[in-house]
């Protein structure tokens, strides 16, 4: 993402913000980021050092299903999702500007 500043019509700098690149962002992608854009995060599982296995719960903690390793791996991967201090993986800001509106929003 880039910053860059504006003028206004009353002379007023503001910043603004966009992506560098377009992104192509499949349907189960756009899912998970609205899902964890509302509240909800990632869990994964570790054997070792690896991820074998991801949940995605929403904010009322109910299971979303058809979240795989690849699906997580992908959005890790663009930076759209984060973890800080070992918590659950939830949605950065890259990933906030990626998503796209949904009319079904709360």
């Amino acid at each position: 993402m880039t910053r860059s500043l504006a003028m206004d019509r009353t002379g007023r700098l503001f910043a603004t913000f966009r992506n560098e690149l377009p992104m192509n962002i499949s349907k189960h992608e756009q899912r998970v980021l609205h899902t964890l854009a509302q509240g909800g995060e990632i869990r994964h599982l570790r054997d070792g050092r690896r991820i074998v296995g991801v949940e995605c719960l929403t904010r009322d903690g109910h299971l979303l299903v058809g979240v795989s390793v690849d699906l997580f791996r992908r959005l890790r991967n663009r930076g759209l999702i984060m973890s800080r201090g070992g918590l659950p993986y939830r949605i950065s800001a890259k990933g906030l500007g990626a998503v796209r509106a949904q009319a079904n929003n709360r």
